[in-house]
């Protein structure tokens, strides 16, 4: 289970230093993020057969970070433009 908490905090790193510009997000946001970015990462990888929901493999890892980009950059642009009104 730490792994798997450490494992998200990694992934939401990643997916932040992916996306251009700064982010509006705390640390406990990107935490959060990148382990709903690693669940993904894991159904996606078992729907391929590739390997378990909660294993480490390549093709999991890859779309955990390419998720959590996507899940920071709607987040990040709806904060944004709730503080604009």
């Amino acid at each position: 289970m730490i792994g798997f908490i450490v494992f998200g905090l990694v992934v939401g790193a990643l997916a932040r230093l992916v996306l251009p510009g700064r982010q509006h997000l705390g640390l406990l946001a990107t935490l959060l993020i990148g382990l709903a970015g690693s669940i993904v990462g894991g159904v996606v990888a078992n729907a391929l057969g590739t390997g378990d929901i909660f294993e480490l493999n390549i093709l999991g890892s890859i779309v955990a970070i390419v998720s959590a980009a996507v899940l920071i950059a709607v987040i990040d642009r709806g904060t944004v433009s709730a503080r604009a009104r």
